[in-house]
């Protein structure tokens, strides 16, 4: 059997990378044996909650509103071909990349499974399981 993305295996299926002020609910203690750059998180409901969190404090905090913009800061250029990734991302939601976007449940949650895809090269969770994160955040 294949071994799973780093995504999957750490429950963190955006990639988020551990940041020692961050206190995520679900988070696991940092251990760099284990993983020395992304948080891991208990089950990946967690770690889909911290993704679309950060997504919304993007707009709360930067006024990011686009694909373009929040993708930008999601996956930087030094790291990613953040072009590409936003192309990618905004064809899977069947907008333009500079569009802007209304951060609601439906809208929130394509965005969640396309940033997993694209981190990760599958999405394999549910559309509940991703639901029901999202709501979390929005509540």
């Amino acid at each position: 059997m294949a071994k799973q993305p780093r995504g999957i295996r750490n429950n963190n299926p955006g990639n988020i990378d551990y940041n020692a002020r961050n206190n995520w609910r679900g988070q696991l203690p940092h251990d760099p044996a284990v993983e020395p750059r992304f948080a891991r998180f208990d089950t990946a409901q967690s770690g889909i909650r911290a993704l679309a969190k950060l997504l919304l404090n993007y707009r709360k905090l930067h006024g990011l509103r686009t694909v373009e913009a929040l993708i930008a800061r999601w996956a930087p250029s030094n790291e990613n071909d953040t072009k590409q990734y936003a192309r990618a991302v905004a064809a899977q939601l069947g907008v333009h990349i500079a569009q802007p976007l209304h951060l609601d449940e439906p809208t929130l949650a394509g965005l969640v499974a396309a940033i997993i895809y694209h981190e990760n090269g599958q999405q394999p969770y549910p559309p509940a399981l991703i639901g029901a994160a999202v709501r979390e955040v929005l509540a």
